[in-house]
């Protein structure tokens, strides 16, 4: 009979209450948190064109955005792949709001967070990170990468890198991601297939989860396409007509956690039926209007959802199409009023939101008689 050497055996049983541990807590915190809502926007006009549009409120996340979904599953997939364990310094390349979302979990599993962001982060950003006891590294836009590998090497932690697992961290079949969740929400409107999902890209991996759940369900949203909007001075537009992966950018996006200098690995151009770009000017002339609507202070990729948003319903109205779109809000504006709400900031990047102000009013103008 054959006998097992004792330092054969590679289990932990520590590492393995650790990692135990780290999973209940936030499992425990999933269990707290409800979904989020859905809300549908009181645009006459095309309420009379037969278009319904919905924003679903993603930054009612206890961490405040979209990207609350995407850190517990890129904490949950380090975890459960062994890369984090009890003490493991976790790294990350962020322009602010995976950062935050991912403080809000290195602090629930007791671990160190560090996030590697460029230099023009938005200061409330920063604030919102280390009041969650997360550390800031500021540097220039292009070397967000490499020096998050770097740190994550000489503390002997986990580079997390979003932007290669955040299509394969999540679980697209559903275990309630947001394209189920969505779609789930949708079911009593009154056109529950939507005729478009309109989606912005940060890392690629909220539009590969969405095009990938329609797909899969191919027989109930057959007419459902999916929209990605993308902002100025970002790689994917070009790169989703030519599939040339070395296309490269040196001026970063005014629209922060969307857009990219570089094509990212969870970008799955083949789940996506179409491509719009949206100047930047139009995305803040966008958020600054919607407040008016709802009341409320929205981020830029919001903006950029939007207008991309609206733009496909005026289509759909000049071509009598009826339907329903569904797009995001991905954070709050209170994260940018020292920048996207600031006339001096605005005016500082010579952006003129005035020509796009007069289309969102005219468009969704109030018929009063």
């Amino acid at each position: 009979m054959l006998e097992l050497n004792s330092h054969t055996n590679h289990t932990n049983p520590s590492g393995r209450e650790w990692a135990l541990k780290a999973i209940k807590n936030l499992e425990a915190d999933y269990q707290r948190s409800a979904d989020t809502h859905l809300i549908k926007l009181d645009i006459p006009k095309l309420t009379r064109a037969g278009i319904d549009l919905y924003l679903k409120d993603e930054s009612t996340h206890p961490s405040g955005s979209l990207k609350h979904r995407l850190a517990r599953s890129l904490m949950l997939y380090g975890i459960c792949n062994g890369w984090i364990k009890e003490g493991t310094p976790i790294v990350e390349s962020s322009s602010g709001s995976t950062a935050v979302s991912e403080a809000y979990f290195a602090r629930l599993i007791g671990n160190r967070f560090i996030a590697v962001a460029p230099k023009a982060t938005a200061c409330t950003k920063i604030r919102e990170i280390e009041a969650l006891g997360g550390e800031v590294h500021l540097v220039e836009p292009y070397q967000i990468y490499d020096e998050a590998k770097r740190l994550a090497k000489e503390l002997n932690g986990h580079y997390i890198d979003q932007f290669t697992y955040a299509e394969r961290a999540t679980d697209w079949r559903g275990n309630n991601n947001i394209a189920q969740s969505l779609f789930s929400q949708m079911s009593l409107e009154r056109f529950p297939a939507p005729k478009w999902v309109v989606m912005s890209a940060g890392t690629g991996g909220t539009s590969a989860t969405i095009g990938r759940y329609i797909r899969l369900h191919t027989e109930e949203y057959s007419k459902t396409q999916l929209c990605v909007v993308d902002p100025e001075n970002s790689v994917f537009h070009e790169f989703y007509r030519s599939r040339d992966p070395g296309i490269v950018r040196h001026k970063p996006s005014l629209i922060e956690g969307i857009g990219r200098p570089r094509v990212e690995p969870s970008f799955i151009p083949d789940v996506v039926d179409r491509m719009i770009d949206i100047p930047d000017a139009a995305s803040i002339a966008t958020i600054r209007w919607l407040e008016g609507v709802i009341r409320r202070k929205t981020g830029g990729s919001t903006g950029t959802n939007l207008y991309g948003a609206l733009a496909l319903a005026k289509e759909m109205m000049e071509n009598d199409q009826q339907g329903s779109i569904v797009t995001l809000i991905c954070d709050s504006g209170e994260r940018y009023l020292d920048t996207l709400y600031n006339d001096e900031w605005v005016a500082s990047k010579n952006l003129d939101l005035l020509p796009y102000m007069h289309k969102l009013i005219d468009f969704a103008e109030v018929d009063r008689s």
